[in-house]
């Protein structure tokens, strides 16, 4: 990911600390979105499946690329959120995660 997306991230915490502060449950709330949004990634592929008789198929899979995408993007601002660098958090995964493939 280039600076384009981590300057998102701190530009969309910044905006949500002015706009709602950063108490507890305003933290809570940020985390929370993360599993909201999870959920519409879970609809839309249940959409492209067809799985809901009553819907047919409703989505693409273009669509749950974007949702996908909407989930990473809403836990880089969580993760901002909470005074961490996003960066570096996705950084230690994806090290921890090379490890695991020797």
């Amino acid at each position: 990911m280039d600076d384009k997306v981590w300057d998102a991230a701190r530009r969309w915490r910044e905006f949500l600390d002015e706009q709602n502060g950063t108490d507890p449950l305003e933290l809570t709330c940020r985390i929370l979105k993360i599993t909201e949004e999870a959920g519409e990634a879970a609809q839309a592929w249940i959409g492209v499946l067809g799985q809901n008789p009553r819907k047919g198929v409703t989505h693409t899979t273009d669509d749950v690329v974007g949702e996908l995408a909407d989930v990473v993007f809403t836990a880089l601002v969580a993760i901002a959120s909470l005074g961490a660098d996003p960066r570096e958090a996705v950084e230690k995964v994806v090290a921890k995660a090379e490890g695991y493939r020797r």
